[in-house]
């Protein structure tokens, strides 16, 4: 794995440009959200190699000329669209915003659910409290409320949420039924979706879902729309409450993107009180993102730029981990790495542990 990381090769001239980039880049992201969601790069695409005239964008999605021109000139420093002869065509660039879903999952996320918090950044940073939460509701983490968020804050923060997970379980199922698994214990389990792959893979496995009671609700709907009680339950609990042990008698837990929720500590908390209530022959699959383990720079961009929102608007402290400082943590709790699975899904790592 990488020991080291970033360059500083760049020439002055354009070192400073990237630097005007982010002191400008809270302005310019709302210029290409508008691009997007107005139309204009729709468009400009349905136009392809014609191109347009902004008069002619402007007629089109009864914009006036002004604000059309306004938000085409931005998005020429931004790199969507070019320009030839007073026509404007769209780049490779704008076309990733307009039409990836990587892009705008990512794009919706940031407006919907991060951009007033951020404001609070600083107070974040300084207090180890999510500040940023306060553009919501009185809270203390965001966890308990997820279904009280405002309809597209709440759509675009579970539509995040599963992107980055739902690609990984047909992968990682093979792996996780290798064993003989009878009884499964999904910690963190949300909606159901994984519980419910689950029991498409497996004909004989009962799988338990552990959330909080939000969670839970809108997870049992969702399995009642599939027919799954019989196999499919649920178990409340409070996971930063750490009085509370953790149910017993299970062939294997599931953590799915769940401890980069959670502080050190209360990962070394978490992690005690599954070990306790397995027995020699369970294992223990945790499926992370790890910043320092992505193939491409992008990945490592976004997985901490995705910290900070930890940071503002989750909890105040928790984060998407080295991989070496989350391993550790494993360590410390007793388990033993029976094996790591690098690569899957968006550059996902499942590691399967069992207690020493």
């Amino acid at each position: 794995m990488k020991k080291d990381y970033g360059s500083d090769k760049l020439s002055a001239i354009n070192a400073r440009f990237e630097a005007q980039k982010i002191a400008f880049g809270p302005i310019m992201f709302q210029a290409a959200r508008l691009l997007r969601d107005l139309g204009i790069l729709r468009e400009m695409n349905l136009a392809r190699e014609k191109g347009m005239k902004p008069g002619e964008i402007a007629s089109k999605l009864n914009l006036s000329l002004y604000s059309v021109k306004v938000l085409l000139d931005a998005g020429l420093s931004m790199g969507l669209v070019k320009m030839k002869n007073e026509i404007f065509f769209l780049t490779k660039t704008g076309f990733f915003v307009l039409s990836d879903e990587l892009t705008n999952v990512n794009f919706d996320f940031v407006h919907d659910v991060c951009y007033k918090g951020f404001f609070h950044l600083e107070e974040a940073v300084k207090t180890g409290k999510p500040a940023g939460l306060k553009e919501f509701g009185d809270w203390e983490t965001i966890y308990p409320y997820l279904m009280s968020l405002p309809e597209k804050a709440k759509k675009s923060w579970f539509d995040f949420d599963h992107f980055y997970s739902d690609v990984m379980f047909p992968e990682v199922l093979p792996v996780v039924f290798k064993e003989d698994v009878k009884k499964l214990l999904d910690i963190g389990g949300n909606t159901g979706k994984f519980a419910m792959q689950c029991i498409g893979f497996s004909d004989v496995v009962q799988v338990t879902i552990m959330d909080l009671p939000g969670q839970l609700k809108k997870a049992t709907e969702n399995i009642k729309v599939k027919g799954y009680q019989d196999r499919i339950h649920t178990y409340s609990l409070n996971l930063l409450d750490h009085s509370l042990p953790f149910p017993s008698g299970f062939d294997a837990i599931w953590m799915s993107q769940l401890l980069d929720c959670f502080s050190e500590e209360q990962i070394i908390s978490i992690l005690k009180r599954a070990y306790q209530c397995m027995s020699k022959n369970s294992f223990l699959y945790i499926l992370e993102l790890f910043w320092d383990r992505q193939q491409y720079e992008v990945s490592s961009y976004v997985l901490n730029a995705t910290s900070l929102y930890f940071t503002c608007l989750a909890n105040g402290n928790s984060r998407m981990y080295h991989s070496e400082d989350l391993i550790n943590l494993i360590k410390q709790s007793g388990f033993e790495i029976v094996e790591e699975y690098n690569n899957l899904g968006i550059s996902h790592t499942l590691v399967k542990c069992r207690k020493r």
